[in-house]
């Protein structure tokens, strides 16, 4: 067991949904098990690579939206493997002072993001599991970074769908929405096979270290609860609050995004 409680252990027998995510938009911290299943992915959603660039793209704007709206702490709960620029670069191009708090459950994403971040400073990455959303909330490396009688940003950005209905994904934010105090914000994404039948893409996922649930827009809506969505709502990523050309692809993109305040 690792100081944070979780397994150390790397498993590249299986592909990963950080990995093939990190595949996809082109970096190089994946194996072979993962350049696979994204290849999988894309021949049957073709739109599999632009929906993971306009996802990021989504979180980009929404991190400096919430960043220029006065929040200077952000908790980013199943980070990813890192792919520059971080959310704390972002931030800290609007606001020097914004302290981030990552959170992963891989190890492979918390041993890359070390040799990036200090632990000492204003960032800092845990290993620790969003279905324990109290595990989370409760960290003292989380609570050394962040404090919660503050407003904070909390991101959910492509990691909901990984998580199971019998897992109770409303449940979850529902306990992270609690231990936030008004003024805070949502930043949350989630793939949708609203616009196509996307089993096969699903399937991809069945052998990964974590299953794809997709959710319909009425379903991710309701993971807003206890949150006033902001102009313009629940959206497709390339259609909230763009700041250049949209993508040629944009209207076949599943993935909605969103950003509440509570």
């Amino acid at each position: 067991m690792t100081q944070d409680g979780i397994v150390g252990e790397i498993d590249t027998s299986r592909p990963h949904p950080a990995r093939i995510y990190d595949y996809l938009l082109g970096g190089k911290d994946h194996y072979e098990v993962d350049e696979e299943a994204g290849e999988r992915l894309v021949s049957v959603a073709p739109e599999a690579r632009v929906s993971v660039r306009a996802n990021r793209d989504f979180m980009r704007r929404a991190v400096r939206y919430v960043v220029g709206e006065g929040v200077r702490q952000i908790l980013d709960i199943g980070t990813g493997l890192p792919t520059s620029p971080n959310v704390h670069e972002i931030a800290h191009e609007a606001a020097a002072d914004v302290r981030v708090a990552y959170v992963d459950n891989d190890p492979i994403v918390k041993r890359h993001a070390d040799a990036l971040l200090s632990r000492t400073g204003e960032t800092s990455i845990v290993l620790a599991d969003l279905r324990d959303p109290r595990s989370v909330v409760d960290h003292p490396e989380v609570r050394r970074i962040i404090d919660f009688d503050e407003p904070v940003a909390l991101l959910l950005v492509a990691i909901l769908h990984f998580v199971t209905d019998a897992e109770k994904p409303a449940e979850i934010v529902a306990t992270l929405r609690d231990a936030l105090p008004d003024g805070s914000f949502l930043v949350l994404s989630h793939a949708t096979g609203d616009l196509f039948e996307r089993s096969d893409a699903q399937a991809v996922y069945n052998n990964a270290t974590a299953s794809m649930n997709l959710r319909s827009h009425a379903e991710v809506e309701r993971l807003f609860d206890g949150f006033d969505l902001v102009d313009p709502g629940l959206t497709q990523v390339p259609f909230w609050r763009p700041d250049g050309p949209l993508p040629d692809e944009a209207a076949s993109i599943g993935f909605y995004g969103g950003v509440g305040r509570k």
